[in-house]
């Protein structure tokens, strides 16, 4: 099996490499469900723009991915649950046929939410009959794809809260994905000021390395040159892009680049994703208000600023008198001395095009589309936010969207050149 494509665990004394298996496919599959279950049926439905998904594609789109990927050519004798579904909730594998348009996912009010449940109740128990019965050589030659797309329904996971929260801030009334009880998705305690932690230039090796999983594009490891620099040690705060607003920084073209003024100007932003101006007449208060996956709250000056665009946080670099770090600089300052809020809080936007490492080579089969197609026209973030699942907070970790996306949890962290 690949090299960065690990089974799911190694066996040990204690259970049996089938116990293991079974237990950590139920919990990933049983966690989609448990996220799911706080929506109904018709906003479960509900796709807010091409971007996203509704939270039943989701569900239905993971269960997809083990019919397609792992039963049909690995389970002797598995009977799909429905052909039609092959057409549905393919997303964009072309190697494995042609698919329903993206943007035309919130159309599909048929197969009704039920028979997405019976659908992922049929995978389930295929996987888990596979799993119970496949000899110890079948099982390792499938086991780095059924890791695979553990990790894959965990990303999916990680957009079914995201998607949900922008079709939810489209409608008038603002309401909570989860609205009782303490927030499970906090952003952050109050910093302390801004430090510049200055850091070396020379050869660094970037790249994942180890035995665990990690996705095919964080390979191979190699060699990475940085020049001298300077690093945050914190995020941006929302109260310092407060400032930024105040300073009049969405008015000001002289701060953006040009594709990010553009934006700004075709699409009206003045303020961050999900931030509610003083006065809005959705939730009318004399203060500045976040919705979030909790619904609308004061703002936290104090957070960590999120659902920024790439153009976005450039912009507030630029007026800050700073830059945003390339994503070399920040694996390599991962685990520095005094750096915080790496992990947990907000993806981070790098001056990096998402571009393959030297030497990279995609995996082979249908999951060779998994990453490498996608290796134009996007950045890089790297860190994770405060809906990432565990595990996927590692310092290799790539994550990548168009310069212009903003409804993820995405924030920014400042670096400068070394003075001269």
């Amino acid at each position: 099996m690949p090299a960065n494509l690990s089974p799911i665990q190694k066996p040990n004394a204690a259970q049996s490499w089938r116990e293991q298996a079974a237990q950590r496919y139920s919990l990933v599959r049983g966690h989609s469900l448990a996220l799911a279950a706080p929506l109904s049926a018709e906003d479960q439905c509900i796709q807010s723009m091409p971007d996203a998904s509704p939270t039943k594609w989701h569900l239905a789109h993971t269960s997809w991915f083990f019919e397609a990927v792992v039963l049909v050519p690995h389970a002797a004798g598995y009977q799909p649950f429905d052909q039609r579904f092959f057409h549905l909730f393919n997303s964009y594998y072309e190697s494995l046929g042609p698919r329903h348009p993206r943007p035309q996912r919130g159309l599909l009010t048929r197969p009704a939410l039920s028979e997405v449940h019976a659908y992922r109740a049929h995978v389930d128990a295929a996987m888990q009959q596979f799993i119970a019965h496949a000899e110890p050589a079948a099982w390792q030659a499938v086991a780095a794809l059924v890791e695979l797309g553990l990790n894959h329904e965990q990303q999916h996971q990680e957009l079914l809260l995201t998607d949900i929260l922008h079709a939810l801030s489209c409608n008038p009334l603002l309401p909570a994905y989860e609205p009782d009880g303490e927030p499970a998705l906090r952003l952050a305690t109050a910093p302390a000021p801004m430090r510049w932690l200055e850091r070396p230039g020379g050869q660094v090796d970037v790249g994942y390395t180890g035995e665990a999983f990690a996705f095919d594009n964080e390979t191979p490891r190699h060699a990475a040159l940085l020049q001298p620099h300077t690093i945050a040690d914190r995020l941006v705060t929302c109260g310092e892009f407060a400032q930024f607003i105040a300073d009049g920084g969405y008015q000001r073209p002289a701060l953006w680049l040009s594709d990010g003024w553009a934006a700004v100007q075709a699409n009206g932003w003045q303020h961050p994703a999900y931030w509610i101006a003083p006065g809005d007449p959705r939730a009318p208060l004399a203060h500045w208000q976040v919705f979030g996956l909790h619904g609308v709250r004061a703002l936290d000056a104090q957070a960590p600023v999120s659902q920024l665009s790439f153009y976005e946080a450039a912009a507030y670099a630029e007026w800050a008198g700073a830059r945003l770090p390339t994503e070399f600089e920040w694996e390599a300052a991962f685990d520095a001395p005094g750096i915080s809020q790496m992990t947990g809080h907000v993806w981070q936007w790098t001056r990096s095009s998402y571009d393959p490492y030297p030497g990279f080579r995609p995996l082979s089969g249908a999951v060779s589309e998994y990453n490498g197609k996608f290796m134009v026209g996007q950045l890089v973030l790297r860190g994770s936010s405060c809906a990432t699942p565990a595990g996927h907070a590692r310092p290799s970790y790539r994550n990548f969207f168009p310069p212009a996306a903003r409804w993820q949890f995405t924030g920014l962290r400042l670096a400068k050149d070394a003075a001269c």
